[in-house]
């Protein structure tokens, strides 16, 4: 029955026109590779192994398929692809490499490109995910394929590497209709895409950089972004509380519009999560919050940090709200309805014992969202939809319990 809802719910908010960064300038995989082996047969896996998680969007689907490279001539280079992804992930059950030898998962312009060598050490190869199970997870690729490719000068014979498993990204509207969640726009949809705000809103802009999409298991979508001086990062509770979700899991930065207006988001930068420090007691309605550190934290310290707000907010303050919702590259949300009108802000500062309530508009892949005050200190994470009390968890209650794991001085 769950299943058969989440198909028949339609989209609770419009789209722009880069919602989903779906519309890539990818070079087709004949041009780019002349001689192109043909993607193997795959099939949607069962309907148990999929992703699926309470308050959290499904934007993935995963597939089985029977895919490998060898030494021989010829079967250096395997293409997975599905049609119209908006993202491919690739799982390897075993990687068999001789000393010196390596993989690469790229697009098939080659403009993002993950290697891994036999050791898989991630100070000398790129970075990926796992599941507890044999094997490892690549990198996401964005796009709808993913040229997988052996790069050896031996001339020998024997298998290098299987793939049996791959992610692949829904577009808009399969999003739309493998999700229900509470409506969260509104009135009129005001957010725009953060690079809108470069020259009008400055602050605000560079602030947003530490937000990060945040892929979950290779099928869910989150917000997180980056808390205090150290490796740490805050994202809801109900986006993932265990390690082995954490280490499963992609946080990407970067993953926003070069243009206003445009669809042209890019692959930005792309870390996994290493280490489960803290999750919050209760519910989702509680405090709702997940504390962890990344893999690569030097790939990611050019894009700034944020830092909670350590007493409680007050009615009327303005606040503002950057995120991923509904897997889109980052937009802003700064005004309630229409640009440089009203400007969004708290309603209820005491919503109740763990939240402030707000309308400024959200929606699903919004949870884990930071709301920053004018002051730029973040006053609540944002987790729970419902106009006009879109809710966040307050952030004061949330900095007393980590406290001791983070550097809050900024």
């Amino acid at each position: 029955m769950k299943h058969t809802l989440r198909r028949l719910r339609t989209a609770a908010v419009a789209l722009g026109a880069c919602t989903l960064g779906l519309s890539f300038l990818s070079v087709p995989a004949a041009e780019a590779y002349p001689v192109q082996p043909l993607a193997p047969q795959s099939e949607r896996a069962p309907e148990s192994d999929q992703f699926s998680a309470e308050g959290v969007t499904t934007v993935g689907e995963l597939r089985t398929v029977g895919g490998s490279l060898s030494y021989a001539g010829g079967g250096r280079e395997q293409i997975i692809r599905h049609p119209g992804a908006s993202y491919v992930k690739v799982h390897f059950s075993s990687l068999r490499l001789a000393p010196g030898d390596h993989v690469t998962v790229s697009s098939p312009d080659g403009r993002e490109s993950h290697r891994y060598d036999r050791n898989l050490n991630r100070a000398t190869g790129a970075d990926y995910t796992t599941d507890g199970q044999p094997g490892f997870w690549a990198m996401s690729v964005e796009g709808d394929t993913a040229v997988v490719t052996l790069h050896s000068s031996r001339l020998s014979r024997g298998n290098a590497a299987t793939i049996d498993r791959f992610w692949r990204g829904y577009d808009r509207a399969e999003i739309a209709a493998h999700n229900f969640s509470t409506q969260s726009v509104c009135s009129t949809d005001a957010r725009r895409d953060a690079v809108c705000y470069q020259s009008s809103h400055p602050t605000e802009y560079a602030r947003g950089r530490a937000v990060a999409r945040l892929l979950i298991s290779g099928g869910g979508m989150c917000t997180t972004w980056r808390v205090g001086n150290t490796n740490r990062m805050l994202t809801n509770k109900h986006c993932f509380s265990t390690q082995s979700a954490v280490s499963g899991s992609e946080m990407q930065f970067n993953y926003q519009c070069a243009t206003c207006g445009g669809a042209n988001p890019g692959a930005g930068t792309k870390v996994s999560g290493a280490t489960l420090h803290k999750v919050s007691s209760g519910g989702s309605g509680d405090l709702d919050y997940a504390l962890y550190s990344v893999n690569n934290f030097a790939n990611i310290q050019a894009f700034g940090t944020l830092y909670l707000a350590t007493t409680a907010t007050t009615n009327g303050t303005r606040i503002y709200i950057p995120g991923h919702g509904d897997g889109s590259p980052k937009r802003l949300s700064i005004y309630e309805d229409t640009q440089n009108g009203t400007t969004c802000s708290v309603r209820n500062a005491n919503y109740n014992t763990s939240n402030i309530s707000y309308s400024c508009d959200t929606s699903g892949g919004n949870s884990g969202s930071p709301v920053l005050n004018a002051s730029h200190r973040v006053v609540a994470l944002h987790h729970l939809g419902g106009c006009p009390s879109n809710q966040g968890a307050k952030a004061h209650l949330i900095y007393n319990e980590i406290a001791s794991l983070i550097d809050n001085n900024g």
